[in-house]
């Protein structure tokens, strides 16, 4: 009986070695402090550590192997986390609370069916979030001291430049406005990416269309500098639940995306749709698209594509649309991007009509 048992361990340690990964990842998701748990086609369990095992309360490490995993834990949610990553292809995240306790579930696709878990407790999670979120905000304060101080030498320099030095001075001044846009989008970055989906916002009922105005209202003298016009197409009103502050921000940073990459004279389109209790807010440019590089880094921090396809002079922190996937996050939706068939970029911002903390299925 043991020597069946022990061909079969070692059978299964041969199919992992060649299929996800390496015996040294398996041997460094055993030493984890996390609960680790690898799913073949079927829901079958591979893998699993002993932290994974103390969090679901099952003994024998051996005796899961090959198991399915509703035989091991029987939860709704878990299974459901799991079914929408493979059928989505996309990393699912949320609060699992469990046996009394309140966890960090992440279930991670792979390749030919395989799923990845990983369980954390949410105390242990939620110290180190807030110690690194306070080690952010410290820096971003301490250089707002002396970027304000040196804003304001730059403002008495252009008050008393010459004409030898009035191209420099206006450098300095836009570089340093620069520095201190990214100084402020490093620190919401990071307050965005220690939240939780749903912890931290204030909802309120919002009207789409109004709000994408206001956004505009606020972009127009620049765009009309360049002749850029905005069309808004809205077939119904959408009231959606969502924070206001960060909805808008996403929205400033999506159509201010557009504007800067569309040719002078051009449109950016703004089309609002709503669907089985979700809404869409697609926004195109007729700029020339975007390459395969692009869609693939495109929401990356500090990812910059082609220079030759930015029609503005004004540029960016390079963290915009990492700003706008965090917050399509924290609302429980996601962006993406594509090419419209007639041309020009598309962003999505795909977003809840009503918060819900545990949802998790998204229209495809």
């Amino acid at each position: 009986m043991i020597w069946g048992w022990l061909w079969r361990w070692r059978q299964q340690r041969r199919r992992l070695a060649s299929l996800p990964g390496s015996l040294q990842l398996l041997s460094w998701m055993d030493a984890s402090p996390v609960g680790w748990i690898l799913l073949a086609e079927g829901d079958q369990v591979r893998h699993i550590n002993s932290r994974a095992l103390r969090i679901l309360g099952v003994e024998g490490i051996s005796r899961c192997r090959g198991r399915e995993l509703r035989e091991i834990c029987a939860d709704a949610n878990l299974a459901s986390s799991v079914a929408i990553a493979r059928r989505q292809d996309r990393a699912q995240r949320l609060e699992w609370p469990f046996n009394g306790q309140d966890y960090d579930l992440m279930v991670v696709p792979g390749k030919a069916g395989w799923v990845g878990i990983q369980l954390q407790s949410r105390r242990s999670l939620e110290a180190q979030l807030e110690q690194q979120e306070r080690w952010v905000s410290d820096v971003a304060h301490e250089l707002k001291t002396p970027l304000t101080a040196l804003l304001l030498v730059g403002d008495s320099l252009a008050a008393q430049v010459s004409p030898q030095n009035e191209r420099l001075v206006e450098r300095l001044q836009r570089e340093l406005l620069r520095l201190q846009e990214l100084v402020g989008d490093l620190l919401e970055l990071s307050r965005l990416e220690n939240t939780m989906p749903g912890r931290g916002l204030q909802l309120h009922n919002l009207e789409l269309g109004l709000l994408v105005e206001q956004v505009w209202s606020g972009l127009r003298p620049l765009a009309e500098q360049r002749g850029v016009s905005l069309a808004l197409q809205q077939k119904q009103e959408l009231l959606i639940e969502a924070d206001n502050s960060r909805l808008h921000r996403a929205l400033l940073n999506l159509i201010d995306n557009a504007v800067r990459y569309s040719p002078d004279g051009e449109q950016v389109t703004v089309t609002l749709s709503g669907r089985g209790g979700w809404c869409q807010v697609s926004v195109r440019d007729r700029g020339p698209g975007l390459s395969e590089q692009d869609l693939e880094h495109l929401f990356e921090r500090f990812y910059r594509g082609d220079p030759s396809r930015v029609r503005s002079q004004r540029s960016g922190s390079g963290l915009g649309l990492s700003i706008v996937q965090q917050i399509a996050l924290t609302h429980g939706g996601r962006v993406q991007a594509s090419n419209h068939p007639e041309g020009g970029a598309q962003l999505d911002l795909i977003l809840p009509l009503r918060h819900s903390q545990h949802q998790l299925d998204q229209p495809g």
